[in-house]
This record gives structure tokens, sequence and C-alpha cells, in this order.
């Protein structure tokens, strides 16, 4: 897949798939580490997780008592320099493999990246849907805040990569690039289905790079294992039209302490500019509040 195509169909789309991003050997590695970081947060052994019923941050903070009696659906902070793995996680973030392509969708080189938040989604501890949603735009938008909103630059790459199959992110394609329609607008927010939605098929090894300002919802069957890694890397020129929807979830408490001693050295460098531009960020931006609501 070239790299116009790729940005063609992210344009056009709102999303676009990339098959066997990763190697087999890689695939396996992650999975290990995920599997390991799960079994942590699910014993309340983790304390930044994604807790069940709660969509959006802020979540509360995980113990053996909230992991027992909510469950969880995700784990956060997966370049935490306290999280066992942590340097797997990190060599992966900074890989070829997602940063290769988030150049090409975002116009840019090495120097113009930010490093942002790389988390993981996990099958829930029971059946759980997100509702329709903007990532950064509030439900109660007008058509015309909406569109003051998606007509700028998006100024990042978000991207979920499946490490077993994965079937759960629900999308409008094209809704990146338009106010709602009157249908889209008055539907229930758990509708399950509306017109023009595609369900997102990823195979083990799979990435879907996607505009976070996309018309979508997840749907998780407790029933089926997901493991998927949950990430974004941004433009400089974002500053702080970015800055709410990454620092809402907590990096600036530990951005300064990730470890790249385990990168080559011309990755770790690719990897410490990014980090100075998140510190510089979470530095400057102030209290950005969260979001969504729910």
């Amino acid at each position: 897949m070239t790299a116009s195509s790729l940005l063609d169909r992210l344009n056009r789309d709102g999303f676009v798939v990339i098959p066997s991003a990763i190697s087999p050997d890689q695939l396996t590695k992650l999975r290990d580490a995920a599997e390991n970081v799960t079994s942590l947060a699910r014993a309340g052994k983790w304390p930044t997780v994604r807790t069940l019923p709660k969509q959006f941050p802020p979540w509360p903070k995980n113990s053996p008592e909230i992991a027992k009696e909510h469950g969880i659906w995700g784990v956060q902070g997966m370049m935490h320099p306290d999280l066992p793995g942590s340097s797997t996680f990190v060599s992966m973030y900074f890989s070829d493999a997602v940063i290769a392509p988030t150049k090409e969708l975002l116009q840019c080189s090495d120097d113009d990246l930010v490093m942002e938040l790389f988390n993981l989604l996990v099958r829930p501890d029971h059946d759980f849907e997100l509702r329709w949603h903007r990532d950064d735009i509030p439900a109660t938008a007008t058509p015309e805040e909406e569109l003051a909103r998606l007509n700028k630059p998006a100024y990042s790459a978000q991207w979920n990569l499946a490490l077993y199959d994965d079937a759960s992110l629900i999308v409008v394609p094209g809704s990146h690039s338009r106010a709602r329609t009157d249908v889209e607008r008055a539907a229930d927010p758990f509708e399950k289905e509306i017109p023009g939605q595609l369900i997102v098929q990823l195979k083990a090894g799979d990435v879907v790079f996607y505009n976070n300002n996309i018309l979508h919802r997840g749907a998780y069957n407790s029933k089926v294992d997901r493991l998927t890694l949950h990430g974004s890397a941004g433009h400089v020129d974002g500053s702080i039209l970015r800055a709410r929807n990454v620092l809402q979830h907590g990096l600036r408490d530990w951005i300064d302490r990730v470890d790249f001693s385990d990168l080559d050295d011309k990755t770790k460098v690719r990897a410490e500019k990014m980090k100075a531009s998140l510190v510089k960020l979470g530095q400057e931006a102030g209290d950005v509040g969260y979001s969504l609501d729910g």
C-alpha cells in the first residue's frame, strides 16, 4: 500500500486498515506482555485502568476491591516506567511499524511528532458498549460547532493494533468531514445500527488508523478474547488543540520518567524528541479538563 493511498483513504473514509503490520514474533511478544499486564489489572495490582461501566476519563483508581466490584475494559499507561514489561510496549510505540504510517498520514518528519497516548483495550468482565461519539467533540455541539472543529487539521494519528482478531470498532465512514445528519443527531446514543455504519474487521497483527473525530462507538463481547493496543501520536502544530484529548489521561504525572534504554540509538533520538514535545505541552497547557462526560 503506497503512502498516497493511505492518506487518500484516511481523508475519504476517516479510517484505513494496514494488514499484518507486525511480524508473528512481535505479535507473540506483545500478546504475552499484554496478557501479563491484564492479569495484574484484573487483580487490582495496576492502578490506572478503564473501569466498567464508565466510558470516558476520569476513571477511579484501581484496587482489588474496585477490580472485583466493577471489572475493567482497558489498561492505561502502557509506557509507564513502573508497568511490568513496559519496555516491550515502548519499543512498539516508537517502531517503524507505527511511526512510518503516522508520518505519512500527518505528512511530517520525526522532528514534528509528539508522543501521545498508549493504552490497552481488553475483554470486559461483562458485555459493554460505548455510545456513539466523537472523541473531542461533545454530543451537544451544534452543526456549526462540529464543522468548526472538523474543518481544522486533525494534528494526530490514532490507531488500534489488534493482538487478537477484533471486530469491536464501529464507524460511520466519511463522518469525520461533516456534521451529523438529522438521523444521527436524533439517534439513541446506544443505537445498535445507524445508516452507513461499518464494523472494522481486524485480524491479529492488523492496525487501523482513524480520525478520532469520526462518528464511532465500541461494542465489546465479554466472551471473546480481546487485547488491542490503542495509541496516538500528534503533530507539534496541534499544540493546545490536542492538549485536552491527550492530557486528560493523566500522562503529566509520569511522562518525564519513560525509559528508552532498550531502544536502538536511532529510535532513541526519535523517542526523546517526541517525549520532550509532550512534556512541553504538559507544562504549557494548564488545566485541560475532560473532553466528554460519562
